[in-house]
């Protein structure tokens, strides 16, 4: 259920934005109807100025996202409900772009569409260029289908039983001459085939989950890899993926003002891009090769299923194929030079210039894909992408409290979340001062003490300068903080000397004798810190 504390915190963020959605938000919280608070909405094309925008979203924002809200919905069944319609529409898209692909073997095939098709393939292979022979295998920081959890980090991995699916078997032949596998024949680990991966589910909102599937650990090694090659041949065209989000956000922010560009998102991108649009859009190498690394099946309730889909996220190349494949498309309609000026893409968030919707949205509809039009805009000020909301050149994000705040430094980063979400801005500072003094109140005493700045992140409460808690020492200030500690550490002694070995050249730190292990279990205790 959800806390006294976390309803304490909504009613004054309620009574603070004084709004009659804030009003509704209110009444829901008090009456318990939670599936309707966790469906309220503000509509940025009702409004006629940023701010008030900005209060009604906040007040319908700030619990559509919390993980304990009791709403009556399945989140899990919601996700797997979806699977299974992503693959029928998937499904649909493979049987209508089937032809296309017997047609573009045929150097005299005309038409509109299989023109469109023409120039996208051809811009996407100007984009790929060669396909290399050979690339150096790369571990993340995610599950495999085999490491679960926190016992997923690089050492873990190496000992663990090495997994790959059948079509994949050619990778063998690098993957032999690793140090993985070095330290795999020295514990005595051989690798194994399997038909492909696991559906799982991760939180999205209060109503529903979203649906994963994690790979074998030999099959992701080298998704990773070819991932990162086709991430460096978009950087040569302007699409510079690292940076991706905050040239979004800045993009964003112009648009909004001017109304040049669109921001367009996508329903289910990933789940949603069939196989057959893949081999239709890429080189035959390409295809290939990222074809005989994906999985082609999915463990789905028990069994696996023969997928309709290319790939799902937690294949280690998808967010940059699907960014590949929405520009490809986009270019077919503004031309190659476009790319990187004004048509970008970031996975499924897409901006080109207005002119181009309609187009684009038609094509993206004969492809199986869904443009959600709910976070799509092309008219009028209000602009999103990368998690940027704007309204004529103004931040309008709301602030979403997502896990249950209780522990002190949880309740640490809900007040400065909604600190940072007034955006140095008087009238919506008071609009939350209350809120966030309320937030203050759950925190001990002496821990409320320890206040400095936003760049320090959530290890203290951000506030003025003047209620800094510091002293000065060999002319370097240090502010006192809330230090997280892990709970439990992974000594590197508990692992065989061939697979540190392989870790340290794969980047795995040392850090004093211990393994970094993802999203570790933290305690906290007081301490200094230096800042500048």
């Amino acid at each position: 259920m959800i806390s006294h504390y976390v309803k304490k915190v909504a009613f004054e963020t309620f009574k603070g934005i004084a709004t009659p959605k804030a009003l509704a938000a209110w009444m829901l919280l008090e009456s318990g109807e939670w599936d309707q608070l966790a469906n309220l909405e503000a509509d940025p094309s009702n409004y006629l100025d940023a701010e008030s925008y900005w209060r009604d979203a906040s007040a319908c924002s700030l619990l559509r996202k919390y993980e304990p809200l009791p709403t009556s919905y399945d989140r899990k069944k919601v996700a797997e409900d979806n699977f299974v319609l992503c693959e029928r529409s998937c499904f649909r898209a493979n049987v209508r772009l089937y032809p296309f692909i017997e047609d573009l073997k045929d150097p005299q095939c005309q038409g509109g569409l299989h023109e469109f098709f023409i120039r996208a393939r051809k811009n996407i292979a100007l984009i790929l260029g060669p396909c290399p022979d050979l690339v150096s295998g790369r571990f993340g920081p995610g599950s495999t289908f085999s490491d679960r959890g926190n016992l997923s980090t690089i050492p873990d991995k190496m000992s663990s039983e090495p997994l790959f699916t059948p079509d994949a078997w050619p990778f063998l032949v690098p993957w032999s001459g690793t140090l993985w596998a070095s330290a795999c024949t020295d514990i005595g680990k051989v690798p194994k085939s399997i038909p492909g991966n696991r559906f799982l589910t991760v939180p999205k909102d209060a109503t529903k989950f979203r649906g994963i599937a994690v790979e074998p650990s030999i099959n992701v090694f080298y998704q990773l890899a070819y991932g990162k090659v086709i991430r460096s041949r978009l950087s040569r065209r302007g699409i510079h993926l690292d940076e991706g989000q905050d040239i979004h956000r800045r993009l964003a922010c112009e648009a909004s003002r001017k109304g040049h560009l669109a921001t367009l998102d996508l329903k289910n991108a990933s789940d949603t891009i069939c196989r057959n649009l893949v081999k239709l859009l890429l080189p035959s190498s390409w295809f290939e090769v990222l074809d005989a690394l994906r999985s082609k099946k999915t463990s789905f309730k028990g069994n696996f299923q023969l997928l309709e889909k290319f790939s799902s996220m937690g294949n280690g190349f998808t967010f940059e194929l699907e960014t590949l494949v929405f520009l490809g498309l986009m270019s077919a309609l503004t031309g190659l030079d476009s790319l990187g000026r004004t048509v970008f893409a970031f996975g499924d968030d897409l901006i080109l210039p207005t002119e181009f919707v309609d187009g684009l949205v038609s094509a993206l509809r004969f492809c199986g894909l869904e443009t959600n039009l709910k976070k799509s805009f092309s008219s009028g000020p209000f602009r999103e992408s990368c998690g940027g909301d704007f309204f004529d050149g103004v931040a309008v994000r709301p602030f979403y409290l997502k896990d249950d705040p209780d522990q002190p430094a949880s309740r640490i980063a809900l007040a400065n979340g909604l600190r940072k979400n007034a955006n140095s801005h008087i009238g919506r500072w008071l609009s939350l001062h209350d809120a966030w003094k309320e937030a203050l109140w759950g925190i001990p005493t002496d821990i409320r003490r320890l206040r400095g700045p936003m760049a320090l992140g959530d290890i203290v409460i951000h506030d003025d300068i003047s209620r800094w808690v510091y002293h000065w020492e060999s002319s370097i200030r240090y502010l006192k903080c809330y230090k997280p500690i892990p709970r439990h550490k992974v000594r590197w002694k508990g692992f065989a000397p061939s697979v540190t070995l392989a870790s340290a050249v794969y980047g795995q730190l040392w850090n004093d004798g211990f393994v970094s292990t993802r999203n570790p279990e933290l305690d906290y205790v007081v301490g200094m810190v230096p800042f500048s």
